[in-house]
């Protein structure tokens, strides 16, 4: 049977990553979080004090820098590493939360993490989740969700991941921080964050993470089970193009 890339976009602390991943573990899939990899390309511009309209030196950066994830048997999760060192904990914290939206509009930036993203979904079977994943990276997705929820119940969701992290932080400062993330995702020349035309909408607000899973997994049964009925999970991945997303 062949595997389908399912992509879930949307806007940050809505629940994208922590469904992605229990999507991924349900499926038997791989999990490719694209957001912790902008947040490392902002680690280590800032570690190696790389001002931001420095193309030269981020060109150069991403040249030297290696992204990987690596996965953890002891709390079963993907973990990123840079340079081979993981620096999950660090690339999550606020700081580099006030920076990783101005980093991922650079353009030579988000063509070098497309091209990897794109490398590592070759062969399907994998849960992606970010910014651009259904409009730019895979726009062949055969799943494709775009998550939304109300601004202050995000920050809320982020204070505690933060608080979790040993971090405190004022939720007025973290709205503030979405808010500001929201508009230069959504306003970049370069992947802006948009949902995909053939995207299902998700507001996750008032729901719980479980809904939020067993939503896109009855999304993907449904779309197994149209591919199933016109005979193309039958077709190996060499032989035909993938299909595009199909909507339930």
């Amino acid at each position: 049977m062949r595997k389908i890339v399912i992509a879930i976009d949307g806007y940050s602390s809505c629940g994208k990553s922590t469904t992605a991943k229990a999507v991924a573990a349900e499926l038997g899939y791989a999990y490719i979080d694209t957001g912790a990899m902008y947040r490392a390309v902002t680690l280590y511009l800032l570690e190696h004090k790389i001002a931001f309209d420095d193309l030269p030196r981020i060109e150069q950066a991403l040249h030297d820098m290696h992204i990987s994830f690596k996965r953890n048997r002891r709390t079963g999760r993907n973990e990123l590493c840079l340079d081979g060192e993981i620096r999950e904990d660090e690339i999550r914290q606020m700081y580099i939360s006030n920076s990783v939206s101005e980093v991922s509009v650079i353009p030579a930036v988000r063509h070098a993490m497309v091209s990897q993203q794109q490398r590592m979904g070759r062969k399907r079977g994998v849960v992606m989740d970010g910014r651009d994943i259904g409009t730019t990276v895979f726009p062949d997705a055969e799943v494709k969700v775009f998550m939304t929820a109300e601004t202050r119940v995000r920050a809320l969701r982020r204070q505690e991941e933060l608080a979790i992290n040993g971090e405190q932080v004022e939720v007025e400062e973290i709205i503030e921080n979405l808010t500001k993330r929201d508009h230069l995702d959504s306003t970049r020349a370069e992947s802006p964050l948009r949902r995909a035309t053939d995207a299902i909408m998700l507001d996750t607000t008032h729901i719980t993470i479980d809904e939020q899973v067993d939503f896109v997994l009855e999304r993907v049964s449904a779309t197994l089970f149209s591919l199933a009925a016109v005979g193309d999970l039958a077709v190996p991945n060499d032989e035909k193009k993938p299909p595009t997303a199909y909507r339930t």
